[in-house]
C-alpha cells in the first residue's frame, strides 16, 4: 500500500522527532498526545529544530511549509484515515498495548501498526490487536532528525508486504533501514547494551575514572563518545529499564544491570536530562565527572575534565 498520511502517538523527544522527520520527507502527520501541553512542547521543539536546519540550508522547503503538514490532536479519531501509525510513548507494555486497543477500532483496517520501542516485544505488542499481520517495529535513534539508521523489525505474524512497506516508508524518510526480527533489543541494544554496562562494571572496579574510561574508548576504538558519556545521553533509567526487558527475556549475567546503575536510579541521577549522571551537567558546554561522589576519590584525582 502507499502510505500518505502518518499518525504519531506521542509528542515527546522521539515523538516529535519522527513527526518532524516524516513532514520534513513530505507525508501529512498527526500527533495525538494526552494534553495540550505536551502538543505545545514537542511542536515548539520542532519549530526549533525547523529553523536551525533551514540556517544551515539543509531544508529542500521552507520550515513553514514543513510546518502546515504537522498537526496535533486530543483526540484518537483524527487519526482514522491514517496509513500508518507510529507508537513512541512511555516504555510500558501495559500503555502500549491498551493504546493500541483503544485505536484498533478507530483507524482504518488496512491501515499499519508500528512502534519505535527499544526493547519491548513486537509480537506482545501486535498481539493487542485485530491486526498482528500488519504490525512491526520501527525503531529510530535519537534525535531522529540527526541519526540515520531505522531497525525495522518483523514477528512471525507480520505480512512480507507490510515489512516491506515499512522498509521503503524508512528509505522515503532519508534513512537507512536495516531488517532485524522480533528479538528483544533488535540488532543495535543487543549489542551496545552489554558494552555499556560492562563499562559501569569497569568503573565500579576500578580499572579507570571516568574520563578514562571515556578517554580510553573514544581514543582506542574510534568512537564519537565514550560509554558512560553516551549512557547520560541515553538516560540511565531508559538503560535501566532496558536492561530489565533484556535480563528478564535472556537471563544472562551480561544484561543484569550494576548495582551503581541501580543507585544512580534510586538518586535520580538519570543523566544530562536530569542534570547529574556518570556527569554534573549543569553547564552542558562543560560537564564535570562524577568521580568524588560516586566513588569518593578526589575532585583533584577526578580531574573535573570534560568527557571526550
Amino acid at each position: 500500500m502507499e502510505i500518505k498520511k502518518v499518525g504519531v502517538l506521542g509528542c515527546g523527544l522521539m515523538g516529535s522527532g519522527i513527526a518532524q522527520v516524516t513532514a520534513t520527507a513530505g507525508f501529512d502527520v498527526t500527533v495525538l498526545e494526552a494534553e495540550q501541553r505536551f502538543l505545545d512542547k514537542g511542536f515548539s521543539g520542532i519549530e526549533k529544530s525547523l529553523a536551525k536546519f533551514a540556517e544551515k540550508g539543509k531544508l529542500k522547503e521552507t520550515p513553514d511549509a514543513i510546518r502546515a503538514r504537522l498537526k496535533g490532536t486530543l483526540k484518537p479519531q483524527d487519526l482514522a484515515d491514517c496509513d500508518l501509525i507510529i507508537e513512541a510513548i512511555i516504555e510500558s507494555v501495559e500503555e502500549k498495548r491498551k493504546m493500541y486497543a483503544s485505536l484498533d477500532a478507530v483507524v482504518k483496517k488496512d491501515a499499519i501498526f508500528a512502534s519505535n520501542t527499544s526493547s519491548i516485544s513486537i509480537t506482545e505488542l501486535a498481539a493487542a490487536t485485530k491486526r498482528p499481520d500488519r504490525f512491526i517495529g520501527l525503531h529510530f535513534f535519537n534525535p531522529v532528525p540527526l541519526m540515520a539508521l531505522v531497525e525495522v523489525a518483523r514477528t512471525i505474524m507480520t505480512a512480507p508486504g507490510v515489512f516491506e512497506t515499512g522498509y521503503a516508508f524508512a528509505q522515503k524518510l532519508g534513512k537507512v533501514p536495516v531488517r532485524t526480527s522480533d528479538k528483544t533489543g533488535f540488532i543495535v541494544n543487543r549489542l551496545l547494551v552489554p558494552y555499556l554496562l560492562d563499562a559501569i562494571r569497569a568503573y565500579e572496579e576500578g580499572v579507570g575514572s571516568i574520563t578514562d574510561i571515556d578517554t580510553a574508548m573514544k581514543l582506542g576504538c574510534g568512537y564519537p563518545m565514550g560509554p558512560l558519556t553516551l549512557l547520560d545521553f541515553v538516560g540511565l533509567d531508559t538503560t535501566y529499564y532496558i536492561t530489565q526487558v533484556m535480563f528478564d527475556e535472556f537471563k544472562e549475567p551480561r544484561f543484569a544491570s550494576p548495582p551503581l546503575l541501580k543507585r544512580l536510579i534510586m538518586a535520580g541521577w538519570f543523566g544530562k536530562k536530569s542534570g547529574k549522571g556518570f556527569y554534573d551537567w549543569s553547564d552542558p558546554a562543560k560537564p564535570v565527572p562524577q568521580d568524588a561522589a560516586l566513588q569518593g576519590v578526589s575532585a583533584e584525582r577526578a580531574g573535573n575534565v570534560a568527557p571526550v
